[in-house]
């Protein structure tokens, strides 16, 4: 029959891309407590969906007579498929084909400007990275025969990704250099605990440029990646966990800036009152309570889904459905330094109010803020730049915004949760106190005169502390329409569920690409 030797052939250079590093090295990658990268695809993506591209690239090895003896797979799988019937590109490198470093090829089948990358773009289709390897290696000048000039590989396609299509990173080994690039280069990156590591350069580098013996998991294992860095967003036990955390993650997002996020039935009624709401916050100013338990109430149950829970843990950040309506949640945590925001906590709902302002969410703010952190380690490490910028981003934010005061408002990190766009809608529920400083501190500066000099300070400030808290009731701004309502705690779910839902219309307008202005300060 016609082409039976080339199709004979091609089945062939199909088994060895399939084969990938050879029985010892997948072997090796197993032992390693690691999947390979078609195990990996096949775990992601909807069963029978996965259409990979570039199958039979690699390096042929020919007999003297010109005849194919074998083929070594290019390291890195890519291609097209569905998750949730929705259609992604995906691709990840190969470890077990010399450690997932970057092949000589005409063009890049993944990595920075890679093909993957151009299917996403072109398109308009998610982006999951499945990140295992180094990037390039110091042999490939040899290869070449001169050193390539940084930027030839370069990011530019990466970056515009970021504004179009949602990009996921999995690092799901040790990454470094362009691998570990195009994982802070994404919106969403998770590692797993004991296998996955990132860092600028490995341990032979540091040693070699510091002297400083340190192991891959010390350098940039969870504990410094997600914990200390936020480098990476979340951490998964193992890499069947991480892949769910990825399907799930872009189950709140749209296939592209042109599209809304799904609305899906949850099947939680918007009329559900928690009367556990009512006594939530406490009597006592000072106590904390559990805002995680708060958003549980509120929101449709078993929706939320936390981004960096483990880093700048005095802010949560987190999606969630209410009515089935996607929706970005930003909230003090009040465990941790009583809600203050410092350098990581400001850094990272910058981030957050940049991803939802991108894909059309809309955000609520749960506010219980003192202020910003206060000291000498806050200061040293720029909280008022950090806290600025917060103040910056939030005021470009195009999508609409419900701010909703659980307790404490104060300062310029309570008008990081307030921005002066749109209907500005602030609400309060009868716990709520704001001002330009709480009152405690407040008064110790501004009646420092008055209360040295009386016979009695303590009692002197108490008393001027009773005073000023009377005029900074949440009645009184609710009197001249400083705020637009003061709820009882049980209804928030049915009072934010009715705007959430009327500010649909104003966000079907709005998808597209974002114009951002300025410089961030």
């Amino acid at each position: 029959m016609a082409w039976d030797n080339e199709i004979e052939e091609l089945r062939r250079r199909h088994e060895w891309a399939e084969a990938q590093g050879g029985e010892y090295n997948v072997g090796r990658q197993h032992n390693a407590g690691r999947l390979t990268v078609r195990e990996r695809i096949d775990k992601l993506v909807d069963t029978g969906t996965f259409q990979e591209i570039g199958k039979t690239t690699g390096a042929g090895e020919y007999s003297k007579d010109g005849k194919l003896k074998n083929v070594t797979p290019a390291p890195y799988v890519a291609g097209l498929a569905k998750i949730d019937g929705r259609p992604v590109a995906v691709g990840g490198e190969d470890f077990t084909i010399r450690g997932g470093t970057t092949a000589r090829l005409d063009r890049r089948k993944g990595g920075q400007g890679g093909f993957s990358e151009d299917l996403a773009h072109e398109y308009r289709i998610p982006l999951v990275n499945l990140i295992d390897g180094a990037g390039g290696s110091v042999t490939s000048a040899k290869n070449r025969g001169h050193a390539v000039f940084p930027g030839v590989d370069n990011f530019d396609r990466s970056v515009d990704l970021m504004g179009k299509v949602p990009v996921v990173g999995a690092v799901l080994g040790s990454a470094a250099g362009g691998p570990a690039g195009r994982a802070i280069l994404s919106h969403f990156s998770v590692m797993v605990r004991d296998t996955s590591q990132i860092f600028a350069a490995g341990p032979a580098v540091v040693k070699r440029s510091l002297g400083q013996d340190v192991t891959k998991e010390e350098l940039g294992g969870p504990k410094v990646a997600v914990d200390m860095g936020g480098t990476i967003d979340n951490i998964a036990a193992d890499e069947d966990e991480c892949l769910e955390l990825v399907k799930r993650y872009l189950s709140y997002m749209p296939q592209n800036v042109w599209e809304m996020p799904s609305r899906s039935e949850t099947g939680d009624p918007i009329q559900r009152f928690e009367n556990e709401l009512k006594d939530i916050v406490p009597e006592e100013r000072r106590r904390p309570y559990d805002m995680r338990r708060l958003m549980e109430l509120i929101f449709d149950k078993g929706s939320l889904f936390e981004i960096q829970p483990r880093f700048g843990k005095g802010l949560i950040t987190t999606f969630a459905r209410l009515d089935g309506y996607v929706v970005g949640i930003v909230a003090n945590n009040p465990m941790v330094y009583g809600g203050a925001m410092n350098v990581g906590e400001a850094h990272k709902q910058c981030r957050f109010v940049e991803l939802c302002d991108t894909f059309h969410i809309p955000l609520i703010f749960l506010v219980d803020v003192p202020g910003f952190m206060v000291g000498l380690e806050a200061e040293a490490h720029g909280v008022l730049r950090a806290g600025m910028r917060a103040v910056f981003v939030a005021s470009q934010a195009t999508v609409p915004v419900i701010t909703l005061v659980v307790r404490k408002c104060y300062g310029m990190a309570g008008m990081a949760a307030c921005p002066q766009r749109g209907a500005n809608l602030k609400l309060a529920w009868p716990s709520a106190e704001w001002g330009s400083l709480p009152v405690e501190g407040g008064v110790a500066v501004a009646y420092r005169r008055e209360i040295e000099a009386a016979d009695d300070p303590k009692a002197k400030e108490a008393e001027l502390e009773e005073e000023l808290r009377f005029y900074s009731s949440p009645f009184r701004t609710a009197e001249a329409f400083g705020v637009e309502d003061i709820i009882d705690p049980r209804e928030t779910r049915l009072y934010l569920a009715r705007h959430v839902e009327a500010m649909q219309a104003k966000l079907q307008t709005m998808v597209g690409l974002k114009q951002k202005l300025g410089v961030r300060p």
